[in-house]
């Protein structure tokens, strides 16, 4: 059976190739073409996920394992679907997560395009998550063997139409045997390749520079919790709730609260915790919405660990109610839950 793969020039994308080879499929490798913000300040320079050395370790790794590879260019759908998005987030005063938004309006919705342009049913990634099918049929987004890789939180917005057409080879490896299995490969070059953490589009040092030019310069006041006048900034999307970096200000404070162009800042860390968070946009993986309170656990980040939870519904829309407090839950980013391993799906936080 053909399969099409999402070649990115990393290790996860090639091994999964591999491990596909190896159990018998017909491999097609492809990297989706990026577009880049092209100046001076990105230090970058290109897209992670697209330089001409990814695209070209791509290509080089399909050639060894005789396996067909294209490139699909949709550097004008990025933009329009990921980018605007982005930047629209930002000027709102919210933290958007591009990366969640990426996964099911672009990167899956642009593999699958492909292989349905070449007859191909089914496309592969190197994401670290599981995917089961029910006695019912329905399939489960389920977190991988390798929990300290596990990126189903990145996934949470998959629809279900997305997720029966999806293999994770790597389901049940740890991140240091998908190396081992590189290296028996051949393929040493990954042992030495560092992986970006950046937003593909642009390196996280580069991002005030990105900022400064799309949205420009809003300067505003910088207020303590009790209404005290501390300082400026040169606009509330520099800031993200509970960043304490880049205020400028001689003492510790802690971004607690945007209110319209001003900062709200505290000294206690505390004051930016919190334990319900109300939901917007909510997917629901299985397409069922739960009309009874849940027992979940949670999480509003992709790095925090999962916390005792219960999704609640309401009139419009749900809240999550967590049993301890979360620290700094942001406006724009995605809270995801989860019922034992099964991501049940995510809503994007008020």
């Amino acid at each position: 059976m053909k399969v099409v793969v999402g070649m990115s020039g990393g290790v996860d994308s090639s091994v999964s190739l591999i491990l596909l080879k190896k159990k018998g499929y017909e491999p097609v490798g492809v990297s989706l073409k990026l577009p880049v913000w092209r100046s001076k300040f990105n230090q970058l320079c290109e897209n992670a996920c697209c330089t001409k050395e990814s695209l070209n370790l791509a290509k080089a790794v399909c050639k060894k394992l005789n396996v067909p590879y294209y490139v699909y260019d949709v550097r004008k759908e990025f933009k329009k679907e990921v980018i605007e998005y982005f930047i629209s987030e930002l000027k709102k005063g919210r933290t958007p997560n591009p990366c969640v938004i990426c996964n099911r309006f672009h990167k899956f919705s642009k593999l699958l395009e492909y292989a349905k342009k070449i007859g191909v049913k089914y496309v592969a990634s190197g994401h670290y998550a599981k995917k089961i099918k029910s006695d019912c049929g329905e399939f489960k987004l389920v977190r991988p063997k390798d929990k300290n890789k596990d990126q189903t939180y990145g996934l949470s917005f998959l629809k279900q139409s997305q997720l029966k057409k999806i293999i994770f080879p790597l389901n049940d490896l740890l991140k240091s045997e998908v190396f081992e299995i590189a290296e028996k490969e051949g393929f040493k070059i990954f042992l030495k390749k560092k992986e970006s953490q950046n937003f593909c589009f642009i390196s996280n040092k580069s991002l005030p520079k990105f900022l400064e030019k799309e949205i420009g310069i809003n300067n505003g006041n910088i207020f303590d919790v009790n209404g005290k006048l501390l300082g400026e900034h040169k606009g509330v999307h520099f800031f993200t709730i509970g960043q304490r970096k880049g205020l400028g200000l001689s003492e510790t404070y802690f971004v607690k609260e945007k209110k319209k162009n001003d900062l709200i800042v505290t000294k206690n860390r505390l004051d930016v915790r919190s334990k319900e968070v109300y939901l917007r946009n909510i997917n629901f993986i299985s397409n069922k919405h739960p009309r009874k309170t849940l027992d979940v656990r949670a999480k509003t980040r992709y790095a925090q660990k999962l916390s005792k939870a219960e999704l609640v519904p309401l009139k419009s829309g749900y809240k999550i109610i967590f049993n301890t407090f979360q620290d700094s839950v942001t406006p724009g980013q995605f809270c995801v839950f989860y019922r034992k391993n099964v991501c049940l799906g995510g809503g994007i936080i008020k």
